[in-house]
């Protein structure tokens, strides 16, 4: 949530500047009619208390009027990155009704902001060297009123419907990353070193793995699982069904996960993290991987494979806006080479 957002892109030149009160880069700012301090510093954002943390009230705002709109709310704080992010949660739901909440959510986020005079966005990197935004997402699969991934004694009491789904997450997340991350933005957030979930592994609590098992107690109706790579530039209705396609996928094939991860990702050597196998490091990849991989979202008519070509094409524009331009930090890096 910004305070100034430009930008401009044409033939001559292109530019963008965001900017918030909390920003680390203004603890020299004069604008503000007297610098009260308290800026949240690089990565310092997590669960600070005001005045450091400028939104609570916003954030109240926002989660009380989703739920006057129906939206079962759980949560609200101050995140990561310290140029103004924040996470509002939201419960659980079927599939279309959390699809429809998301839809709500974004809504209402952008006109309270506004209200304030603020403005909201949910791309996954908007800020340089700091942590990005992301959209996690907690799945389950019920049957006749029963929760089918809790199996006791397991590794994280996970039943084996839960694995064979957890395997086809992983086998499949590179080509469903082209409807859960729909950006070139998004890939700008999926890269190491700042807490984004890129290694194609399950694990307990461990928030580095692109699929977490939150530590949810002993009941069997809490028992899930979180993807945790996608983001809120997704259509939730696409990024959803694609989802629980490549997990049903998993259970028909009884594709095997493999053992869960519980060492940090963050902090594991190169040579070892050469052998996980991470998520797509550009939408062209991910749309590639679309492409050669579509079979699992067709079955059933849930995806229709024109409507995938459809997605590749448009989305590859997207692709090529980007690739033609000139970056301003190539200016930086190469004008006087």
């Amino acid at each position: 949530m910004f305070d100034d957002v430009r930008y401009n892109s044409s033939e001559g030149g292109c530019f963008y500047n965001v900017d918030t009160i909390e920003a680390p880069w203004n603890t020299g700012r004069i604008e503000e009619g007297g610098n009260l301090a308290y800026k949240i510093q690089l990565k310092e954002g997590y669960f600070p208390v005001a005045p450091n943390d400028t939104a609570q009230d916003i954030r109240s705002e926002m989660l009380l009027l989703m739920g006057q709109l129906g939206i079962p709310i759980e949560k609200h704080h101050h995140e990561v990155a310290g140029a103004g992010q924040h996470e509002l949660g939201m419960k659980f739901a079927e599939l279309i009704q959390a699809a429809d909440n998301v839809m709500t959510y974004k809504y209402v986020v952008r006109n309270v902001a506004k209200k304030y005079g603020k403005t909201a966005t949910f791309m996954p990197k908007p800020v340089f060297n700091d942590n990005g935004t992301g959209m996690h997402v907690h799945q389950s699969l019920w049957k006749g009123g029963e929760p089918l991934f809790f199996g006791e004694g397991t590794y994280a009491n996970l039943s084996q419907t839960a694995r064979w789904y957890i395997g086809g997450i992983l086998k499949h997340a590179p080509s469903f990353l082209a409807f859960t991350n729909p950006s070139t933005n998004s890939y700008k957030r999926l890269v190491p070193g700042f807490e984004a979930p890129v290694n194609l592994v399950y694990s307990q609590g461990n928030r580095s793995a692109a699929v977490r098992i939150p530590l949810t107690g002993p009941s069997p109706k809490a028992k899930r699982l979180e993807f945790r790579s996608g983001d809120a530039l997704a259509n939730p209705y696409l990024a959803f069904s694609a989802m629980m396609m490549a997990g049903i996928d998993g259970i028909k094939k009884q594709l095997d996960p493999g053992e869960g991860v519980d060492v940090d990702l963050f902090e594991l050597p190169a040579a070892q993290l050469a052998n996980i196998d991470t998520v797509p490091a550009s939408l062209n990849s991910a749309l590639e991987a679309l492409d050669s991989d579509k079979q699992y979202l067709i079955e059933g008519g849930v995806f229709s494979e024109d409507f995938i070509d459809n997605w590749i094409n448009i989305k590859y524009e997207e692709v090529q806006q980007l690739r033609q331009r000139p970056h301003p930090h190539e200016f930086a890096m190469y004008y006087d080479a």
